[in-house]
């Protein structure tokens, strides 16, 4: 019954072995850090500028204006230059069509307060892009 048992030992041993000496000299590797601990310090301002940007497209359709297409180039454009992994891009993109959506469901046509709004994000979206600029661009 032992000698049944020492080929088994010596080949658990063999094994046990190189592994045992590979773990050793392995240096432990660096523990992953998530996405959302290594946001652009401006995150929060990039989310709702998308935001804004959706709102826009659509407000700015709904009143016909010339620029109408322009909101949606624009966005692709802030995907393109900012969206560095399919998360972020994802995060974008959702903002985008909350905007979007929010106004889509409140109006359908070009109202007065349709036009305030559009004012408003208009400015709100030029505070936050100078905002940005002044304070992370070189």
């Amino acid at each position: 019954m032992v000698r049944a048992l020492i080929p088994v030992l010596a080949v658990q041993a063999a094994l046990a072995g190189p592994a045992a000496a590979q773990r050793a000299t392995t240096p432990p590797a660096a523990p992953a850090v998530p996405e959302s601990l290594m946001q652009a310090p401006y995150e929060p301002q990039l989310l709702r500028l998308a935001e804004i940007m959706g709102a826009l497209h659509y407000l700015r359709t709904v009143c016909t204006a010339p620029d109408t297409g322009a909101w949606r180039r624009e966005m692709q454009a802030l995907i393109d230059a900012e969206a560095g992994s399919a998360e972020r891009r994802e995060r974008l993109i959702q903002r985008f069509n909350r905007g979007y959506a929010g106004f889509e469901q409140t109006h359908r046509s070009c109202t007065p307060a349709a036009q305030v709004a559009t004012r408003r994000y208009l400015d709100e979206g030029q505070r936050i892009v100078a905002d940005i600029t002044s304070r992370f661009v070189n």
